[in-house]
């Protein structure tokens, strides 16, 4: 274990210094495109004005035969788009396989200075954290590098899983977790084959109203991941990075994919993958507090004061905790308002409507 004195010390000579505080920026969706696509590369530049998280994903989804060219794509993509305030992320092949080693050097050495953040899939532990640590900090050395990338995890292992405290605080880098529903199942051997969502066979049942066992019994479908997400912000929460849910599926079920997403930003997750791009604006939606809320939030705090004490408004309690709450929900609105501003007037007219 390194020595908390140190934590925050390069670990290459001539890398940059690590950050001590990770960026938080509007991150509701992150946009996974196949660079090796000529297509969906011909369209990255368009989509990127729409996003506020662009992935070139070289990992699942890219055929074997297809990893360099990937690679490629990317490389040519960064280097021939400015993307102003829209990330630029990539999904690194895993670090089992035989084309991480060369994502991480050519990336780095060729595109560092255009890439925000690198995504690591199936991360086991803290060791895994600490390998990609070192090497980028001797890329970034050699790359000439000012600004040091961060890392994010994806959590697909039951290992990882059982190890999310320690990968969430493994190193200043640490920029936030996904969680990877498909790979985990599989990993635990879970008996569904959906890639994110709930299972009609994972359900409660309410009591019988009779003697037949059948009888006026009604089912509610459970969330399989409910567990997961939770422990997952916890951890993200507790060493002051960011968590998201990954990926939902089912392309066409735009309903379940919506309130999907809005259970993971209930229990905390600040975004979600987007796989296509009739997603987008469901993660945009649901990741942005809804105006309402914002309004009421805002109330909370003005009536409130210094924050102390308590007051009632519309019947309701307010202490200190709300206030807390209210916080969370105002600051995130204020920070995505900077930059939409159809947002930011539909946040002043409801906030308005409710404050006179």
């Amino acid at each position: 274990m390194r020595s908390p004195k140190d934590f925050f010390a390069p670990l290459a000579l001539g890398a940059p210094a690590p950050v001590r505080e990770i960026p938080v920026t509007p991150s509701r969706m992150i946009h996974f495109f196949d660079p090796s696509n000529e297509k969906m590369a011909a369209k990255a530049p368009d989509i990127a004005k729409k996003v506020d998280v662009l992935l070139g994903n070289l990992e699942d989804a890219v055929r074997a035969d297809r990893k360099e060219a990937a690679r490629d794509g990317l490389v040519a993509i960064a280097k021939a788009n400015d993307f102003g305030k829209t990330q630029l992320w990539t999904r690194v092949n895993s670090l089992d396989s035989p084309w991480v080693l060369d994502d991480l050097v050519t990336l780095v050495t060729e595109i560092g200075d255009k890439l925000d953040v690198i995504m690591v899939p199936k991360v086991e532990g803290a060791q895994d954290i600490h390998y990609v640590d070192r090497l980028l900090a001797q890329l970034e050395a050699r790359a000439g590098l000012t600004k040091p990338l961060l890392v994010h995890a994806i959590l697909e292992t039951a290992s990882g899983v059982a190890n999310v405290e320690e990968i969430a605080g493994a190193s200043p880098r640490m920029q936030g977790i996904s969680l990877g529903p498909a790979d985990l199942a599989a990993s635990r051997r879970m008996k569904t084959t959906r890639v994110g969502g709930g299972h009609p066979g994972y359900l409660v049942r309410t009591d019988p109203t009779g003697e037949d066992l059948n009888e006026g019994r009604t089912t509610y479908q459970q969330d399989l991941w409910h567990y997961t997400v939770a422990r997952m912000v916890d951890a993200c929460a507790m060493h002051g990075i960011l968590p998201y849910y990954g990926p939902f599926g089912d392309i066409r079920d735009v309903v379940a994919c919506e309130d999907q997403f809005r259970n993971a930003f209930l229990l905390g997750c600040v975004g979600a993958w987007s796989l296509h791009p009739v997603q987008i604006d469901i993660a945009k939606k649901v990741f942005s507090p809804a105006p309402s809320d914002v309004a009421w939030a805002r109330r909370v705090i003005a009536e409130m004061g210094d924050g102390t004490g308590a007051v009632m408004i519309d019947g309701k309690m307010q202490d200190d905790a709300s206030v807390k709450q209210c916080r969370v929900v105002a600051e995130l609105a204020d920070a995505l308002a900077a930059d939409d501003p159809q947002l930011a007037a539909a946040y002043d007219a409801a906030t308005k409507e409710i404050l006179g």
